[in-house]
Formats: structure tokens, sequence, C-alpha cells
């Protein structure tokens, strides 16, 4: 008798333990793909906030380029 319930005990283990695999498998491969995502929105905000930096280090370059060709309009300003 006592086999027969250990028996029956593993066989609802086993039909039971299918599903629950399935269904933790499919969070981890969710939770990868979200991962992914974020990890590609944060490699796009780094190649904008690059391209950002950029286009203001030039800015000012021609901003300080103007205002070396302008010449100093104050007397106490020294080159």
């Amino acid at each position: 008798m006592l086999i027969d319930d250990f028996i029956g005990l593993i066989s609802v283990i086993l039909i039971f333990s299918v599903p629950i695999v399935a269904i933790v498998t499919n969070f981890f491969k969710s939770r990868e793909k979200i991962r992914v995502q974020v990890l590609e929105k944060e490699l796009e905000l780094e190649k904008l906030k690059n391209e950002n930096f950029l286009l203001e280090t030039e800015k000012m370059r021609l901003e300080l380029q103007k205002m070396e060709l302008d010449g100093p309009k104050d007397e106490w300003v020294v080159k």
C-alpha cells in the first residue's frame, strides 16, 4: 500500500512539474528579452548623448572662433 501511494505521488509530481518548468522557462526568456531591449535603449541613449556632446562642442568652438575674429570690444580683455 505504501509503494502504491509513493508511485502515485511521484506520478502526480512528474505530471505537474512539466508545466511548471515550462512557465519558469518562459518567464526567464521574457525577462532576458526585456533586458536586451533595455540594453539597446541604453546604447541608443549613449549614442545620442555623444552626438549632442559633439554638437555642443562644435557650437562652442565656432562661438569662440567668432569672438576671436570680432576682436576684443573691451580694452581690458587680454589675448
